[in-house]
């Protein structure tokens, strides 16, 4: 199993950590990915940043949203950080959520399994440089040929050229998102996930591989969980540090009724808990709702508490066949603990 670190996105202000991210390079860790929310820091130029920094560390976003760029921009994007950084990019991708397309990027939500189908058909396109670009689809079309097209679009072909087939991956929660993922992407990134219940996603797993050609499997396929850590000798404070996050994610990202992560968490078996912790945080009560998330939940996402605690619980992940455990740390002797106990 490879590590990653996961430094996310900002909040009013963004600060990197780079003698952190430094430190995990020079401690062999596989990737460092960044991320971005609505108004938040984005996750390319903070990317580029790093990598300019960094010597052997591959430089992945999780995720880049797809409402945010078109698909074109995005596969240019990715090309100019992989050239620049000596082919070291990874490109993560997800449809995000209604409020943030809409509310956020002023665009359709529309059918994620679709969108995000032809988004990646088409970056692979351009990528390929085989023949000037046209796309005929639901939600894309290239040249456009809208009723308000000029009728001037001609089709186009990168002039950028890579190098090597750069790996996607997917972020996915949700059973036919998951098989999307092993259909036609690289990898997959879930978060909040659960290596207790990897036969809750394996079936969609297979799904997926069965869809896609050339006997995909898990042989040639990246399982990287994003997980939170926390490392001291009270598990309970440990606890109680990574429950903020939880209850934001099931409590306030998204409505009723259309919050992935809030789903995610009854398919887990919490739904009491779940309702509970949206309920009270849409109404404002935070601390509260962050008291509600169970302990028990917390110990299935994250990993916490002494080193020893960590080592046996690590083997969870293993058995689940994660291949990339993308962590979130803040301070150096967690990420050097997690480096001597997995590398």
């Amino acid at each position: 199993m490879r590590l990653g670190i996961n430094i996310g996105y900002s909040g009013p202000t963004i600060e990197i950590d780079l003698p952190l991210i430094q430190e995990a390079d020079r401690l062999g860790y596989h990737s460092v990915w960044t991320a971005e929310a609505y108004g938040s820091s984005d996750a390319v130029i903070p990317l580029a940043w790093v990598a300019a920094q960094t010597k052997r560390i591959g430089i992945g976003t999780a995720i880049m949203q797809i409402p945010a760029r078109t698909p074109t921009t995005t596969a240019a994007t990715a090309l100019t950080l992989d050239q620049l950084s000596g082919g070291r990019f990874l490109l993560g991708l997800g449809v995000s959520g209604p409020q943030v397309a809409e509310g956020w990027h002023g665009v359709a939500f529309g059918k994620p399994l679709v969108k995000t189908r032809e988004y990646v058909e088409i970056v692979r396109a351009v990528w390929r440089r085989e023949k000037p670009l046209e796309f005929r689809g639901t939600y894309y079309q290239i040249p456009y040929a809208g009723p308000d097209a000029t009728g001037l679009g001609k089709p186009l072909k990168s002039i950028l050229r890579s190098g090597r087939d750069i790996p996607i991956y997917l972020a996915a929660i949700g059973p036919k998102n998951v098989a999307l993922a092993a259909e036609i992407a690289d990898g997959w990134l879930p978060l909040f996930f659960s290596p207790d219940r990897m036969k809750t996603f394996q079936e969609s797993l297979d799904a997926g591989f069965r869809a896609a050609s050339g006997g995909k499997s898990l042989a040639s396929f990246d399982i990287a969980p994003i997980v939170q850590v926390a490392l001291g000798p009270d598990v309970g404070r440990c606890r109680e540090a990574l429950k903020p996050h939880l209850a934001l994610y099931i409590g306030a990202m998204g409505t009723r009724g259309k919050n992935f992560y809030n789903t995610l968490a009854c398919r887990y078996g919490y739904e009491e808990a779940a309702i509970r912790i949206q309920d009270l945080y849409l109404s404002g009560k935070k601390d509260e709702a962050v008291a509600a998330v169970p302990d028990a939940l917390v110990d299935e996402v994250a990993l916490c508490g002494p080193k020893e605690r960590i080592k046996e619980r690590l083997s969870r992940w293993t058995a689940a066949g994660v291949t990339t455990l993308i962590c979130r740390v803040g301070d150096v002797d967690t990420l050097r603990t997690l480096a001597e106990l997995v590398l």
